[in-house]
């Protein structure tokens, strides 16, 4: 890639929590490709792509239509299983734009959980949706993606020594972060280890503030080249690098000696280093999607940051904290205090770091990285640089 596509324009609606969003899912995707479009400094009918993550209601004929597309010359969406493909998205959009299929290409998610059953919740499994990595431990009471991440990382977490204040550090950097983001569902709520420990257990080792939250809202980036980017008001940001990583298949595959506890990134992370020819100690800030604080203490490891046995130190005493964080993470407040937005949030997070425009703004970003779901198969990256 390196620079031959670049984000020209990001957009969101507000943030709610589940049930408090007074438009529909499909108007709130509308609005944030709509604001993305202001953002570049584009008009909606010269879209003429969409690529959706893990969407599977706002049809892209149904956005083109409702937003006045002039033509819709390209639609997509990766593979799903959990956020582990959000980042992908954005590969999508980089390729149509790079292999001349479209010339302005949204990546957006819209998520109404108020309006629509409960993402992650085990009601719609016993009726026989259950996906692959949940269907064979239903007889036995695995029900939810909570139950299944949290094997994972207590395994992980007795085999490599770590302890709870591990899991506690991830859910306060995302809290801390959230305070400087007005945006934020969870802004003015700040977090302490005492509250975050006295929380109530969902399933062990994940107390409630280990667990994502659930949310209303959309989140939209548009993509095209370099070329027609110089025309446009805003600061266009390069994608140097992109990554999926296939792994082991979800499920009962995935509970095997050869890959439990892993969260299948290690080739996630070999392949966006080489492609990008840079290391993790290259990048100045970092957003990783969290569903639970476990698989991104087991992410971190297997991107190359640090070591099982490194981990527990690498992320404590506020490392994560902050614009001055040792490694700044999740700015914005993340999954865990932004919003759940299956992580695309996260994305135009990573965006805005490289511009200057973040609330938790770190200084002097060149390199600004976003990680799509860990725990889940084919994963995700895309690693951004500085605007021009």
């Amino acid at each position: 890639m390196h620079g031959r596509a670049v984000v020209v324009g990001v957009g969101e609606s507000a943030y709610y929590k589940r049930g408090g969003a007074p438009d529909t899912e499909f108007q709130l995707a509308c609005t944030a490709i709509r604001n993305a479009a202001k953002d570049a400094g584009l008009e909606l009918r010269q879209l003429d792509g969409l690529v959706s993550y893990m969407d599977h209601r706002n049809s892209p004929l149904r956005i083109a239509a409702a937003l006045g597309f002039e033509e819709l010359r390209w639609s997509a969406t990766p593979w799903a299983g959990g956020g582990n493909n959000s980042t992908a998205a954005i590969q999508f959009a980089d390729a149509a734009v790079c292999g001349g299929y479209a010339n302005y290409v949204v990546a957006f998610r819209a998520l109404a959980q108020g309006q629509f059953q409960r993402l992650g919740s085990g009601s719609g499994l016993l009726a026989g949706a259950a996906p692959a990595g949940l269907s064979w431990g239903l007889p036995y009471g695995l029900m939810t993606p909570a139950q299944e991440c949290a094997l994972q990382t207590k395994r992980w977490m007795h085999d490599h020594g770590v302890s709870q204040e591990a899991l506690a550090s991830i859910s306060l950097a995302c809290y801390a972060n959230a305070q400087r983001n007005p945006r934020a569902v969870q802004y003015g709520k700040p977090l302490t280890r005492d509250a975050y420990h006295s929380s109530r257990w969902i399933v062990e080792p994940f107390h409630l503030y280990d667990c994502c939250m659930e949310n209303d809202g959309a989140a939209a980036l548009i993509v095209t080249t370099p070329e027609r980017a110089r025309d446009l008001p805003g600061k266009a940001v390069p994608i140097l690098a992109t990554a999926q990583g296939l792994g082991p298949d979800i499920g009962i595959a995935a509970f095997q000696p050869r890959w439990f506890p892993n969260m299948y990134y290690e080739n996630v992370g070999r392949a966006i280093w080489e492609r990008a020819g840079v290391r993790p100690a290259d990048v100045d800030v970092l957003q990783m999607y969290e569903n639970f604080t476990g698989p991104v203490l087991m992410a971190l490891c297997e991107m190359g940051y640090c070591k099982p046995e490194e981990v527990e130190a690498f992320v404590a005493d506020g490392a994560l904290e902050g614009p001055d964080a040792r490694l700044p993470f999740n700015t914005s407040g993340g999954n865990l205090a932004e919003a759940y937005i299956h992580g695309l949030e996260m994305v135009v997070e990573a965006v805005r770091q490289v511009r200057g425009e973040s609330t938790c703004q770190v200084p002097h970003v060149e390199l600004s990285l976003a990680v799509g779901g860990p725990g889940y198969a084919p994963g995700s990256a895309a690693l951004f640089g500085a605007a021009a």
